[in-house]
């Protein structure tokens, strides 16, 4: 118990041996705002990536920074315990509720109890129970009400006909909001815009009747477009003209020459219409006169010149044959006014209404009918977000305590009946089924930071044929071997709605997964070194024997050497062979030398150990195996205690606040091995063993040995079964045992003499 100068009192336990605080109550959620930051067990977790709604995530994440906080669970916690009567009804984790059990003594109680009643009704359901099936689809609620506080109009928000003409030439013109009910309809911006629109083109089109705006009324959009597809043409006509009349002598140049037109004339003419359009308009005269009464016109200018002659010519020069260029440039003046009328062209957005329907919709004005619509609905607009509080009342009530034990606690994750949040499903692979499994949503950082969890993970790409997407995982393994395990293997993965996913392993953090495991891991690796020596040595005289028969079957087909070159071959060969005899003499020389080292050592052991006493032998060969596999072991014993699955949900973007250790109990829980029941039946199919008589003899025989090389080394004697040894010794010992021990004083006083007498000789 702790209590903090507020009063209130909190229970705490140890889950995953780390001291926690207790969630288990009403009265626990409603003082989550006194509990000392300190002793939260999470600081924040992402809204993406768990196994809690989405939806319900994005409501707590009041700020939109893509993460849930402390304050944001505290300030969530306010307030679902001033909307509700009981907050206990949070632990039953149920997106239903009573309206009774909404706080109607609260202001924000009481508004969302009136929504609610309005959303029952709004689907025409009797009784006083809400649930999220009710609330989610907003769509049904709002399908048969006029106004729902949008702020957004539509056909059926009116009965005029009018204005529901009015609102439809809106729609089709400007365009459409969606509408809550799913109808498309319109907004006041929109309106606003749409009779903008409709005045602008009225009095656009109104300017037109000005006089001399349509010259040529209602032809005169053609005219200009015929004017501007020959003005070109025709100031090229009279600069050609003048230049004809400053220099007689080139008018025959810049004319249409008869060179020109011999060019082409072998060709297909009706194929060089460019070419002859490159012609000049007229013939070239000093006059500097076109031609409008249509003769002596370029061929390939004659139906946009004959166009032009309709409807302008003939109005503007009666029967005039021909004009200048002041005739000309006068005529092209006359368009200026269309021209700035047409390019000032407002309000086209509404064009396509047509000009009479565009000036009934001025005429009737209904622009204010239309705003004062816009206005109702969004007079309920209150009422309509209260709608929202009771869609997130209904989420939080089911999902707002399942966060706190992934959040406060991490109760979730170390109770054997239930998932953590960030758990995403099982992986299945050889023979286990591993239970923490958890999305990688950067592999960078989890390339970073996984070593630091010190457990053994499996990477592994997944794909749904499904739903047609892929993801990656890391499966925890924390039970079992580790043999078979390899980048490449399949699996698979089941998430937690039950859907399978095809899984392939592509990467491996190797660490400890249990003591044993570490103890027969130096051995192992041993194991294994000794098999890749062999498979090298076996692969590269595999591929010897291989080119040595490739490349003698590629000499059969040659032809036979000279005589001479034979002879110097053989004698090339004989001193090569005399090298590589003297050079495997040494080679051979040194690995006897090696193997005689070795074979000396192994005899010495073998001595040292048949030495020792009966007893002290079988505590060597454990001394041994604990000196191959102590090191492994300690490090495995250092390592498992401090597993701790932080550094995985850190590189997801979790903020982890306390320890969050996997010890090897709790470790076995999280990976399942395979149990097989005994099976009674034979296999067909096994190997053959040894007969049992033959097992006794072997070891009778084993037993044997054993007992012969300790009686032989008398290492029996205790046991009362003395080696008996030969005559000689025995003598001897008798002899050593009878001599006198005075008599061995003399003795050593001789001895100088005795020295001094064998030096004599080697002095002479």
């Amino acid at each position: 118990m702790a209590k903090k100068k507020t009063g209130y009192n909190w229970k705490f336990s140890k889950i995953g041996g780390v001291t926690r605080v207790n969630i288990e109550s009403g009265a626990d959620i409603a003082h989550l705002g006194e509990l000392d930051q300190k002793l939260w067990t999470v600081l924040s977790c992402p809204v993406k990536g768990l196994e809690l709604d989405e939806t319900t995530l994005a409501m707590m994440d009041t700020d939109h920074d893509g993460k849930i906080r402390v304050n944001e669970v505290v300030e969530h916690a306010q307030w679902l315990c001033s909307v509700l009567k009981n907050p206990d009804v949070l632990l039953r984790q149920s997106g239903e509720l009573s309206l009774a059990e909404i706080n109607e003594a609260s202001e924000a109680g009481a508004k969302i109890l009136q929504s609610a009643r309005q959303i029952l009704k709004n689907l025409g359901i009797e009784g006083d129970r809400i649930s999220i099936a009710n609330t989610s689809d907003s769509l049904a609620i709002f399908a048969k009400t006029r106004f729902n506080g949008d702020g957004v109009i539509t056909e059926a928000s009116t009965d005029d006909e009018a204005l529901k003409a009015a609102i439809k030439a809106c729609i089709d013109t400007i365009g459409s909001t969606p509408d809550r009910s799913g109808e498309a309809g319109i907004n006041a911006d929109q309106i606003e815009a749409f009779y903008t629109a409709l005045n602008d083109y009225a009095a656009w089109n109104q300017a037109a009747q000005e006089p001399g705006v349509l010259a040529f009324g209602g032809d005169t959009d053609a005219a200009l477009s015929a004017v501007k597809a020959l003005q070109t043409k025709v100031a090229d006509f009279f600069m050609r003209c003048k230049l004809a009349a400053f220099d007689a002598s080139s008018a025959s140049s810049l004319d249409m020459s008869a060179a020109r037109i011999e060019a082409i004339s072998a060709e297909d003419l009706t194929a060089c219409g460019d070419q002859i359009a490159a012609c000049p308009l007229a013939r070239v005269n000093a006059e500097g006169l076109l031609p409008i009464d249509g003769t002596g016109i370029n061929p390939a200018w004659q139906g946009v010149f004959g166009q032009l002659r309709s409807l302008v010519f003939a109005k503007e020069f009666g029967k005039k044959k021909t004009i200048g260029e002041a005739d000309w440039n006068a005529l092209v003046a006359k368009f200026a006014a269309y021209e700035a009328w047409k390019a000032a062209k407002k309000g086209d957005s509404v064009e396509a209404l047509g000009l009479e329907t565009v000036q009934a919709l001025v005429k009737a004005d209904a622009k204010a009918a239309l705003l004062e619509l816009v206005a109702q609905d969004q007079a309920l607009e209150a009422e309509a977000a209260e709608i929202q509080s009771v869609d997130k009342l209904l989420h939080l009530s089911r999902d707002f305590y399942a966060l706190l034990k992934n959040f406060v606690t991490l109760s979730d994750f170390y109770c054997p009946d239930a998932l953590a949040d960030f758990q995403a499903g099982t992986l299945y692979i050889d023979q286990r089924s591993c239970d923490l499994c958890l999305k990688v949503s950067d592999m960078g950082k989890h390339n970073a930071m996984a070593h630091l969890s010190g457990m053994y993970l499996l990477y592994c790409d997944c794909h749904s044929k499904v739903k047609n997407q892929t993801m990656t995982i890391v499966a925890v393994m924390t039970n079992g071997d580790v043999n078979d395990l390899m980048v490449g293997k399949n699996a698979i993965f089941y998430d937690r709605d039950g859907l399978d996913w095809d899984a392939t392993v592509v990467k491996i953090v190797e660490n400890p997964i249990s003591i044993r495991q570490a103890f027969w891991s130096p051995y192992r690796k041993m194991a294994r070194f000794v098999e890749d020596q062999v498979n090298k040595f076996a692969a590269s005289r595999d591929e010897k024997v291989t080119a040595d028969a490739t490349g003698k079957i590629g000499d059969a087909g040659t032809k036979l050497t000279t005589e001479a070159e034979a002879a110097d071959i053989n004698l090339k060969n004989s001193q090569a062979q005399a090298f590589d005899i003297a050079k495997f003499a040494g080679i051979f020389a040194a690995i006897g030398m090696a193997v005689g080292m070795i074979g000396s050592a192994l005899v010495a052991c073998a001595k040292g150990f048949m030495g020792l006493t009966w007893w002290q032998m079988p505590l060597v060969i454990l001394g041994l195996m604990l000196l191959i596999s102590g090191p492994s072991m300690i490090m495995a014993w250092l390592k498992l205690r401090k597993r701790s699955v932080s550094p995985l949900l850190n590189a997801n973007g979790w903020a982890v606040n306390a320890q969050t250790i996997v010890n090897i109990r709790f470790g076995a829980t999280l990976t399942k091995i395979a149990q097989f029941p005994k099976v009674a039946a034979k296999d067909p199919f096994a190997e053959k063993g040894i007969p049992a008589w033959r097992k006794i003899l072997y070891l009778l025989i084993v037993l044997g040995g054993i007992f012969a090389a300790l009686y032989f080394t008398g290492k029996l004697d205790c046991i009362g079964l003395p080696y008996p040894k030969p005559a000689a010794e025995a003598v001897e010992e008798v002899v050593v045992e009878e001599t006198p021990a005075a008599e061995e004083a003399p003795v050593a006083e001789e001895a100088p003499a005795a020295e001094e007498a064998a030096e004599t000789p080697a002095a002479e």
